[in-house]
């Protein structure tokens, strides 16, 4: 009978090994070294804690996409095999949801619009395509998973499962995927998501987030509103947090980075909202500062603005951009965090009226509050590169000890 290929790995490594305790091994022997290394990694890799994380993918964002490397990155440097798990919901699967969990039918609104930009946008376009190139070259996917059914067989591949970063926990869009409802017996960790608001959407959702919030072992939050919010359901406090995004140092950041090819100083403009005030601020700090205009445009308006477009740009351009800015204007809270870790000065505009029930500026608050600063521009200093270093630090002991 034909041997299996793991058992003549076997027979490799045993005789590699046995040579080399007789101090005869040859350099014909580096075929052999190969079959052992081979079995010795696998059996390494078997050995190894595997981790599942969930968060939004596929959106074309660049903060959602580079917090979600950046929690790969750093559960992997902890000696876990991880990766995302690759959820790509179908549209009977997002009806659902939308049916079942209260959501409003505003966002499929919201979804059209951005699509539309897409269609009529070829930067829009090749952004979304380098965003497909970033994850096949940067980061590890399970399979996709279509639906709910294709979750929980997908678990299986896991010893824990972990949630976060970004705003999966929102009431808003409420979706019990991001709470790992699929993992069964599995354990369940969760890394700073954000429920982005203050105060709960609807009583409802908040009942039902309260029995999603049961099954985990280790629950840390982003925002100090939302800690607030989930202490009540939990009957204990979650941990604050700090993005995904701040574990990793700048020097980190920037060996990602893709430098643009641009000589002289420049003010850069990055809005998710559509603000006609944005435009007006964006003028009258350019005029004050002296400084061409590049906008990194993602709203319909964006792209009709007569300052110059980086278009298309890549999760590494986009990086680049920012840090090789003397000055970012942006309503985009991982905006705001890249541009300090950056070291970047950065004039931030509040996107929600403070009375909005869906406003999500808790986000940039609590931002503020973790680099104790005050005001809505943020100068680069030693201050803060010391507090943001204080809170990779937290982030990064806080994961060891619930994966342990």
């Amino acid at each position: 009978m034909r041997k299996s290929e793991p058992c003549r790995k076997e027979r490799r490594a045993a005789l590699f090994f046995a040579r080399t305790d007789r101090g005869d091994s040859t350099p014909d022997d580096r075929f052999l070294f190969a079959g052992a290394y081979g079995i010795m990694q696998e059996k390494e890799d078997d050995d190894m804690t595997r981790i599942g994380i969930m968060t939004f993918l596929h959106n074309d964002n660049y903060g959602s996409t580079l917090q979600a490397w950046a929690l790969q990155q750093t559960i992997r440097s902890l000696g876990y095999e991880v990766e995302h798990i690759d959820y790509q919901p179908s549209s009977q699967e997002k009806l659902q949801n939308l049916l079942t969990s209260g959501n409003s039918p505003a966002l499929i609104l919201d979804g059209l619009r951005k699509r539309a930009v897409k269609a009529g946008q070829e930067g829009a376009r090749e952004k979304s395509a380098s965003f497909r190139r970033f994850y096949q070259a940067q980061m590890k996917l399970s399979p996709v998973c279509r639906d709910r059914k294709a979750l929980r067989a997908n678990a299986e591949r896991y010893d824990t499962l972990v949630c976060g970063s970004d705003q999966i926990w929102s009431p808003v869009w409420l979706n019990p995927a991001y709470f790992l409802d699929f993992a069964g017996e599995k354990r369940r960790v969760a890394y700073a998501p954000s429920l982005g608001v203050a105060r709960m959407t609807s009583k409802a959702k908040g009942r039902r987030i309260g029995r999603l919030l049961r099954s985990f072992s280790a629950v840390s939050v982003r925002e100090e509103e939302g800690a607030a919010l989930l202490c009540g359901m939990m009957g204990s406090q979650p941990t604050v947090l700090p993005d995904p995004v701040c574990l990793i140092t700048r020097e980190q950041w920037l060996a990602l980075a893709k430098k643009p090819d641009v000589q002289q100083p420049y003010m850069l403009c990055y809005y998710i909202g559509r603000n006609p005030d944005y435009w007006r601020q964006t003028a009258a700090i350019a005029q004050e500062r002296k400084l061409p205009v590049i906008v990194l445009p993602v709203t319909d308006e964006s792209f009709q603005q007569s300052y110059r477009l980086a278009d298309g740009a890549s999760p590494e351009e986009w990086l680049g951009w920012i840090a090789g800015a003397e000055l970012v204007c942006t309503d985009s809270f991982h905006g705001t965090v890249f541009s300090t870790l950056m070291g970047v000065e950065v004039q931030m505009m509040r996107r929600y009226r403070e009375d909005d029930p869906e406003s999500k500026n808790s986000r940039i608050d609590q931002l503020k509050r973790m680099l104790d600063v005050t005001g809505d521009r943020i100068m680069p200093d030693k201050q803060i590169d010391e507090r943001l270093a204080q809170a990779r630090g937290r982030g990064i002991e806080w994961l060891r000890q619930a994966l342990k």
